[in-house]
């Protein structure tokens, strides 16, 4: 890091009152020089008097409060305002004077609370100045005054209209961040379905038929013993999930993801709770189809789970094809089985799977056979990975 850079950090993390307060000391020692006395901000036709004590006060009263034009910006342009009517009723027209323009701009920019009666309380104030420069000296005319006024005005605006650029750039920022929240809590609950819904129904569907296996230990120990593995693999792919939460995710090595390579350990696991599946795969994965392999294993996973769940036993057949810029997957259910006692789908996972498609830029469809039974095709985009 750059010795600029550093102090820069370091500048920005010291109080807004130190980094506000050299405002007002450049002006105090501009006021304190004689070459620049009575070259400030003249209103009326008062003729300049001489630095004396009491132009130390006024130069005091109008810089010093600069230093907390940010955090009490009403206190600051009151201070300000009192200073700058002392300075023309006596006639120093110190350099100090261009504290009234800073501290306008700045109230309109960070006052929060009764900015229309500091607006109203400070056009009066300057009202009665007007009048009491014309009692005690020639006057100027009118217009002089509203000009002024109205230069201080187009300050004040100024300063608002940084106030509302500032506010609508937080409510960006706010809206982004709640933006980026749902869609991440969205993509949680999205794995979570996948993951937990197919294992789970896998577990079930096993469970079920281990029920009728008393008399067969042989058997019965099979399905138990799938019933456990398939336990363990929801339990691995809870914990990859966990990981994609952790906020040191990404910082370390690679970390495994399911992909079209797994497809056959996919389909085995089905075929283990019951399901007739014909598998068949065409084509090499590729090493950079990017995650067109995680969409297509998930378009599997999720069409298996619903043969499992509403068509436990019919023939299930699963084509995955490998192209060199797309993946295409199909699966397909004759539907002559029956449901199993499992828990009742959301009607999330067909339309997750329908958004995980489209953002890739593919095309999703799933619905019945010509012959009957239930189709499910995607056409998944490879893009490759950087």
């Amino acid at each position: 890091m750059s010795s600029t850079r550093r102090a820069g950090e370091m500048w920005r993390r010291l109080p807004v009152t130190v980094r506000d307060l050299p405002v007002g000391l450049f002006l105090l020692a501009g006021s304190f020089t004689p070459a620049l006395h009575g070259s400030g901000t003249q209103i009326g036709d008062l003729p300049t008097r001489p630095f004396d004590t009491l132009a130390i006060a006024v130069v005091a009263l109008e810089c010093l409060p600069l230093a907390v034009r940010r955090r009490w910006p009403a206190v600051c342009i009151i201070l300000v305002s009192l200073g700058f009517a002392a300075d023309q009723l006596y006639g120093y027209h110190l350099v100090a004077g261009t504290a009234l323009p800073l501290a306008l701009l700045s109230a309109g920019a960070h006052l929060e609370r009764y900015r229309r009666a500091v607006l109203v309380l400070l056009t009066a104030a300057y009202v009665a100045l007007t009048v009491g420069l014309s009692l005690i000296g020639p006057g100027e005319p009118p217009e002089q005054y509203v000009t002024f006024y109205l230069v201080m005005v187009f300050l004040w605006g100024a300063g608002a209209w940084l106030r509302s650029t500032r506010i609508a750039e937080a409510e960006h920022r706010r809206r982004v961040a709640e933006d980026t929240r749902a869609a991440e809590r969205t993509r949680i609950a999205r794995e979570l379905h996948d993951v937990v819904t197919h294992h789970v129904t896998a577990m079930v569907v096993q469970a079920e038929a281990a029920r009728y296996l008393t008399a067969a230990p042989d058997r019965l120990d099979q399905a138990l013993t799938a019933v456990s593995g398939t336990g363990r693999q929801a339990i691995t792919d809870l914990r990859h999930l966990l990981d994609l939460l952790n906020p040191d995710h990404g910082t370390g090595g690679e970390t495994r993801a399911p992909h079209a390579g797994t497809l056959r350990t996919l389909v085995e696991q089905t075929r283990q709770a019951g399901q007739p599946v014909e598998f068949t795969e065409e084509g090499t994965p590729a090493d950079t189809a990017g995650s067109a392999d995680l969409v297509a294993y998930r378009v599997v996973q999720e069409a298996l789970t619903n043969a499992l769940k509403y068509a436990h036993g019919s023939r299930t057949s699963v084509q995955v094809h490998h192209r060199s810029k797309e993946i295409t997957v199909e699966v397909s259910t004759d539907g002559t089985g029956s449901p199993i006692p499992s828990p009742g789908g959301s009607g999330r996972g067909l339309a997750g799977l329908r958004e995980r498609v489209s953002v890739l830029g593919g095309d999703f469809s799933a619905g019945g056979g010509d012959g009957g039974g239930f189709v499910v095709r995607a056409r998944i985009p490879a893009r490759s990975t950087p």
